[in-house]
């Protein structure tokens, strides 16, 4: 007979701050499999820097642990980037061109830079513009219509823009491109202007704006920029732009305009898809205060849009940083998950009066939780900043913003500075290629900061893995990273971000899988804190005693069903020190008669619990030990 055996966590390799320390005897065989690393500080001091490589070895960590699963897949990734405007393009082509060359390489070349990947490209004017005058690509003079789209042109966008989307193409074969206007014409809306108003309700006026559209991708295409995404409205619900180009377009109306888009579209550029909606995760409240007297202010703008007639026209919708938080991104891909899901515009900001030091740190803390891993672990498939570069006053701009930041700035003494901006995007389109899918990781931050450890994990077509990690603590945080039955360790700066690669013929594999729960409900005693949290398979929410451990503390999980397992998975996540000390773990198939499966001491955040295979509906944990630690549990998983 089998004995049950409960796997003990103990500590053998030790990285602070990306110093190697103590390595195990089995990692420095020469076939131990390595993990690349790089890492930015909010100091300044690490940007986008390697660091040291790391070896996995056999065994388990004290520490609180990033589990990994390379077999478990969610969406796949177009790319990451930022937008070329009118006022990026301007600004760089004040560069030199050796400087302006040495700028896109920076930007663009997947080795010797960051290898932008994904751009968003204004269909005219947007409010960073260097013109002295907003536009579009059929302007006319008041009073008159152009129908016929004679006066069609994007010669303006083949002085500055289009040259750089060629060469960033070039230096980025793999490059993909959204297209998003900022208004219709202003002939074709209600106040004869760029700026507010609606389309006029018209047939007419629904048909000439698709054909529009359909000119600018057909025009971009023949200029050598295949367009690959299209949106019909930036921020359709607001409704009063300052200054700039803007149309409220509720979503009868958008209906309107993608029903005569989509087969207009179909057929002249079968890649271009089309995105609806294109604003933020929640309505913002001086949106919904400008709604029209007796309207609706359609504050499920993207759910009603693809529960509407048009929404087969559509590959899904694009969402914007400004209001809201990203998991409103999974509640949608949870009601449509037939429909893809983009992040196309967050823009850095900062108080007028923040010193630089501060500006980097803010916005590199951030981003990272909420933009680099909040988004891409809610289903998006893009994650676009918004200017790629500005002058050192944040513009030029017609309107709209004042405190925004670029990628890069450009000095007016041709010196091009590096933003937090560039190196959170450059984190994940340095080592996540287009094509590759984010995979199953544990994390334990929260993009409204707990103070814990994020993360979010990638597998790129040729099979290596990429993880990118961010420390939102303000102290370093020790954490380790379990890849099948092997592990590695690392300290991370507070507030830094770092990306962990490791190929694929050193990739290390589990003959486990993991048993989804989807019935599961927990119960515990002392209640303490949400023990449903224990069963809602995200690591960032936990179950905690609330008092002190003492031995006969439990908590119990009924699975809705009689359930085969090898392995349990306890883990108590990233509250320091909340493990249970001494643990028992019992089975039950009527939740009255129970049998001891496995009993053992806790020594880490993670125990892993293997055992004879057993198949049971009820498991509970029990703590057999006292410790002046709470007991939490973040999450309870199983594996067969």
């Amino acid at each position: 007979m089998r004995t049950p055996v409960a796997v003990a966590l103990t500590s053998v390799v030790a990285l602070v701050l990306g110093t190697p320390g103590g390595v195990h005897a089995d990692a420095r065989k020469h076939d131990a499999p390595r993990v690349g690393v790089w890492l930015t500080t909010p100091d300044r001091t690490r940007l986008l820097a390697e660091q040291p490589s790391v070896p996995f070895r056999r065994g388990d960590s004290p520490h609180q642990t990033i589990v990994v699963d390379p077999d478990r897949t969610f969406q796949e990734v177009d790319g990451f980037g930022a937008s070329i405007t009118d006022s990026s393009a301007a600004v760089l082509h004040r560069l030199t061109p050796a400087a302006r060359e040495k700028a896109m390489r920076d930007l663009f070349d997947p080795e010797r830079g960051i290898g932008v990947s994904f751009l968003r490209q204004p269909v005219g004017s947007s409010d960073f513009t260097a013109a002295a005058e907003h536009y579009t690509f059929d302007d006319v003079p008041a009073g008159q219509t152009d129908f016929p789209l004679r006066h069609f042109s994007t010669a303006r966008d083949e002085e500055r823009v289009l040259p750089l989307l060629r060469r960033a193409k070039q230096l980025n074969p793999r490059l993909k491109v959204i297209a998003t206007p900022w208004s219709p014409p202003a002939w074709m809306k209600t106040d004869d202007s760029l700026v507010g108003g609606r389309l006029k309700d018209d047939p007419a006026v629904y048909d000439a704006y698709a054909r529009y559209l359909v000119k600018f991708v057909r025009a971009y295409a023949a200029a050598g920029v295949p367009v690959d995404y299209l949106s019909v409205q930036n921020e359709p619900q607001n409704r009063t732009p300052v200054g700039y180009p803007g149309t409220d377009m509720p979503v009868d109306q958008q209906e309107k305009v993608i029903s005569a888009l989509g087969p207009l579209l179909r057929w002249a550029s079968p890649r271009t898809k089309i995105l609806a909606y294109d604003h933020n995760w929640a309505t913002h409240p001086g949106d919904i205060g400008t709604t029209p007297p007796g309207e609706d202010p359609e504050t499920d703008y993207a759910a009603d849009f693809l529960s509407g007639p048009a929404a087969k026209w559509v590959a899904g919708t694009a969402f914007h940083c400004y209001y809201g938080d990203p998991s409103a991104q999974t509640a949608l891909h949870d009601a449509h998950p037939d429909k893809g899901i983009w992040f196309t515009e967050c823009s850095g900001s900062h108080g007028p009066a923040d010193p630089p030091a501060k500006v980097f740190r803010d916005t590199l803390v951030w981003h990272a939780r909420t933009i680099a891993i909040g988004t891409t672990r809610n289903w998006a498939k893009s994650v676009v900043n918004w200017n790629i570069a500005l002058d050192e006053t944040g513009g030029p701009h017609l309107g709209g913003c004042d405190t925004c930041t670029g990628l890069v700035t450009v000095g007016a003494d041709g010196s091009v500075t590096t933003n937090a901006e560039y190196y959170t995007v450059g984190h994940l389109s340095k080592f996540v290629k287009p094509g590759a899918k984010r995979v199953a990781s544990t994390s334990f931050g929260s993009t409204g900061w707990n103070g814990q450890v994020a993360d979010v994990a990638f597998r790129n077509p040729d099979g290596s893995t990429a993880l990118v990690v961010h420390n939102e603590n303000d102290e370093p945080r020790t954490f380790a990273v379990a890849v099948g039955e092997q592990v590695f360790e690392y300290t991370l700066p507070g507030g830094a971000l770092a990306t962990f690669t490791w190929p694929r013929h050193r990739s290390p594999r589990s003959d486990l899988d993991r048993v989804e729960l989807p019935a599961a409900t927990a119960t515990a005693s002392p209640a303490g804190t949400a023990p449903s949290a224990a069963v809602d398979a995200e690591a960032s929410t936990w179950w905690s005693s609330g008092q002190a451990q003492e031995p006969g503390q439990h908590l119990q999980v009924d699975l809705g069903g009689s359930t085969v397992f090898r392995r349990v998975a306890i883990d108590s996540g990233g509250n320091l020190g909340d493990y249970a000390r001494g643990w028992q773990l019992s089975a039950s198939d009527n939740g009255t008669t129970w049998r001891t499966i496995a009993t053992g001491t806790g020594t880490g955040h993670l125990t892993n619990v293997d055992v004879r295979r057993t198949s049971a509906r009820y498991r509970r944990i029990t703590s057999t030990a006292a410790a002046d630690n709470w007991w939490s549990i973040a999450d309870i998983r199983l594996y067969d």
